[in-house]
């Protein structure tokens, strides 16, 4: 792991206090850094408009990024400024805006969903299902938690997702009996867990944590789809129980799609058409 600047440490802790998430800390302090190194390390404080205007046209005349990367960087630049420099940039920055054509959508066919989908282990069945049949990042599947599931409703409730919105999603008939099995997976996880005198309960927020004190060790926030293993907390050195790593869904996902003859590019992201649920039904 690289050894972070004391600067960067201050503007790490900044966000945890605000509760942002670590993969949002992560990406900032990415953007910042390589800011600082483009202008030769100088300070920021010592920068502004100019200097955000021209490392923004470098990532898109010289490294040809896209307009979502584009706008992740000036997010970032633009937080450093109104929060840590106490500076806030411009509103008309006139920077190289990013030309490059967004990606035509690619929809699959129930045919494909059924080989993409027979393709997969056990572990990444359903929550691969879920995403695709109700409309979830992987972020936003590895996040759930027990609660989150309405069976009444038939929905699924999303806290925190993309630019920290909340939503609602219609929940598969066909999905509830195996996410009841999942949770029964969840509480068995759970039992052992509490056996275990380091347990400090599943990760949750600061004010949640003291607003519920109990909640952390009880099903309903467990996470949905937990780790096998457990492990540290990074900010606090606790032994919890993580969720599946996004990185792991992804690979899942790509593995499959290499055993089936599919020659779209698909992704967790890629939508499935309205029929796939017969596919999941029909397994086995």
């Amino acid at each position: 792991m690289k050894t972070r600047s004391p600067y960067l440490n201050y503007i790490a802790d900044y966000m945890l206090t605000r509760q942002y998430s670590l993969r949002t800390i992560n990406a900032y302090l990415g953007w910042i850094a390589k800011f600082i190194h483009f202008h030769n390390k100088r300070h920021p404080s010592s920068m502004g408009d100019a200097e955000v205007k021209a490392f923004l046209d470098h990532i898109v005349l010289k490294r040809n990024m896209s307009p979502r990367t584009q706008s992740a960087a000036l997010n970032a630049l633009a937080f450093l400024y109104k929060h840590i420099v106490k500076n806030e940039l411009s509103l008309n920055l006139n920077f190289a805006r990013s030309n490059r054509q967004p990606k035509l959508p690619v929809v699959m066919t129930p045919d494909e969903v059924k080989q993409l989908m027979s393709h997969l282990s056990k572990r990444y069945y359903l929550i691969t299902g879920l995403m695709y049949g109700s409309g979830l990042r992987v972020m936003e599947a590895v996040q759930l938690r027990v609660k989150d599931i309405d069976f009444d409703y038939k929905c699924i409730q999303i806290w925190n997702g993309k630019v920290n919105k909340q939503r609602i999603v219609t929940l598969a008939t066909e999905l509830i009996p195996l996410l009841r099995n999942q949770i029964l997976q969840v509480e068995e996880y759970l039992r052992l867990d509490l056996q275990n005198e380091r347990y400090a309960g599943v990760w949750m927020h600061n004010a949640l944590t003291r607003k519920y004190p109990s909640a952390n060790k009880s099903l309903a926030w467990q996470y949905l789809f937990p780790s096998y293993k457990l492990s540290d907390d990074p900010e606090t050195g606790e032994i919890r129980r993580h969720h599946f790593h996004p990185t792991c869904v992804r690979k899942a996902i790509k593995k499959a799609l290499k055993q089936t003859n599919i020659t779209k590019v698909i992704s967790p992201h890629r939508r499935a058409s309205n029929s796939w649920l017969k596919c999941v039904a029909n397994r086995n």
